[in-house]
């Protein structure tokens, strides 16, 4: 019996301190058990302190990469993250829509140390021209507040906003909550109900890539069939556990470990050494329960 291999695409930028972007993405499908594809659209020069350069790529090299591995290899979800400019982001759309991607779109607009990674310019066309044909997008507080032109206080304003945002276009809106408001709490709306996703404050300043974690995990879940709501509850659990983990490496906001559910006396295992299936199904069910 042929094995079926899961496979996702990434298109977003390279971090080279290995913490966000690209790098934090293509883990994340490896923890996930997904074969991970990748289309860069920027370089970066940063590590947990903040960013120092960025170079935003070519478009046609942007698309070629896309194409190149689409034909060959196929996806069977995708998600973007740093698109910088809105040639970016245009270029970018023209390949989900042709490709048909089950996309989920992480609004990249700030690295954690607060340095722009999305030109103004740019947010109305990540607004018209992305977020339609997103299955499921997932800003942070202040993301959402760009995208409704408001700001966001209080868990029924989450509510609001997750409403409105889902009105652009979205199938699925995911508000990550974050220290912003009473507890670590993350709105989910699929277009009829409003879901509160919960998880304990983890007292931490290694947080350097959880948005990219978050979004790259439900990608990763829905690449292997889980269920929208499925996934994105599955994906709470795992960046949690990322975050509780967190190696501490660098001087700044550190990456999180990706993958902590294989580690064994703080050393990450081979997969094939660790099995998934007791993880997998727990979560599976966990997540199922949630979403009920």
């Amino acid at each position: 019996m042929e094995q079926t291999i899961y496979r996702a695409l990434t298109i977003a930028g390279s971090d080279s301190g290995a913490g966000a972007g690209i790098q934090a993405d293509l883990k994340t499908f490896a923890a996930l058990g997904v074969y991970g594809l990748s289309a860069l659209t920027a370089i970066t020069a940063q590590n947990t302190q903040g960013v120092r350069a960025a170079l935003e790529l070519p478009t046609p090299l942007i698309m070629s990469q896309i194409d190149a591995v689409l034909e060959d290899i196929g996806a069977n979800a995708a998600k973007t993250g740093m698109l910088s400019s809105a040639a970016v982001i245009d270029v970018v759309a023209a390949c989900v829509r042709r490709w048909q991607l089950r996309l989920v779109v992480d609004p990249v607009m700030r690295a954690k140390g607060g340095d722009p990674l999305l030109a103004e310019d740019a947010v109305e066309t990540l607004r018209t021209k992305l977020l339609p044909l997103a299955e499921v997008v997932t800003p942070n507080l202040p993301e959402a507040e760009v995208l409704i032109g408001r700001s966001i206080e209080t868990l029924d304003e989450m509510g609001e906003a997750a409403r409105a945002i889902h009105a652009q276009g979205p199938r699925h809106v995911v508000i990550k909550g974050g220290h912003r408001v009473e507890a670590p709490v993350d709105i989910y709306f699929d277009g009829e109900q409003l879901v509160e996703l919960r998880a304990e404050r983890i007292d931490t300043p290694h947080t350097h890539g959880t948005g990219c974690t978050f979004s790259a995990a439900i990608t990763a879940l829905i690449a292997r069939g889980w269920s929208v709501g499925e996934a994105i509850a599955g994906a709470k659990q795992y960046i949690t556990g990322a975050i509780q983990h967190a190696p501490g490496i660098g001087h700044g906001h550190g990456p999180v470990e990706h993958f902590w559910m294989y580690a064994e006396q703080g050393r990450p295992l081979p997969a094939q050494e660790q099995p998934w299936s007791p993880w997998f199904n727990q979560a599976k069910e966990q997540s199922h329960d949630t979403h009920e």
